[in-house]
């Protein structure tokens, strides 16, 4: 995630835990203000699923804390399994 970030760090704000009412955005990518990137709302998961990460971002409405944000916004799930060392990774587009 730190390598994701790294790469794009001309074009994003990274917010790490952000309140939402509901609990925590384990993070978010806010496009800064020259960039034509959709925000970026990334819930993490240990030993579940990407799509129950995807489920909790919708479940807790995490996509309001962006709701003065115009423009598309990135639904991105990633679970790492420890049993078998992998990642899985769903990723949904919303539109505004």
């Amino acid at each position: 995630m730190k390598m994701a970030y790294i790469s794009c760090v001309d074009q994003y704000a990274k917010v790490e835990e952000l309140p939402s009412g509901h609990g925590l955005a384990d993070v978010v990518f806010l496009p800064k203000r020259r960039s034509i990137l959709p925000a970026m709302i990334v819930e993490l998961k240990w030993n579940a699923s990407a799509e129950g990460a995807i489920s909790q971002i919708k479940e807790r409405n995490y996509p309001k804390l962006l709701e003065n944000y115009g423009g598309d916004i990135v639904l991105v799930g990633v679970n790492y399994d420890k049993k078998t060392k992998s990642h899985k990774c769903r990723i949904e587009k919303m539109r505004k």
